[in-house]
């Protein structure tokens, strides 16, 4: 089932966030669309708080990895593959152990590694529009 919500300011992204987590409580892959400053990152953040992650989220654009730890001590994976060439970048990074992990995992630019994917995760599109931010999410099976 896709669902959609238009936000019109950054600070509604939270809400979006709980959504997301509600509407799929059980899934911890999670592959972020959108073009270059639509939101992934900002909605991330959300997604993060409301898994009550301690750490600062930010983008992981030079790293490409950010590791995030929550008040439980739980991890959660951030991703960021805007700036890889080739999918075997990935790979000698170790992103399928952590893509196997079953902890959640935040990945953007999906497309860049689309044949390592899981077979099950949720899409989450993100879209500039004149009213501010058309966010849609939904499981990809």
């Amino acid at each position: 089932m896709e669902k959609t919500i238009v936000c019109a300011a950054p600070e509604e992204m939270g809400g979006i966030a709980q959504e997301i987590l509600n509407t799929h409580p059980n899934e911890r892959f999670f592959i972020f669309h959108g073009g270059l400053g639509a939101g992934k990152t900002t909605l991330i953040k959300h997604l993060c708080a409301k898994l009550d992650v301690i750490d600062n989220v930010n983008s992981p654009t030079f790293a490409l990895l950010n590791e995030y730890l929550t008040d439980g001590g739980a991890s959660i994976y951030h991703f960021d593959f805007y700036r890889i060439n080739e999918e075997r970048e990935a790979i000698d990074m170790g992103a399928l152990e952590y893509f196997d992990s079953g902890d959640y995992c935040f990945v953007e630019w999906p497309e860049k590694v689309e044949s390592l994917l899981p077979d099950d995760y949720v899409v989450v599109d993100i879209e500039t529009i004149p009213k501010g931010r058309e966010v849609k999410f939904y499981k990809n099976s």
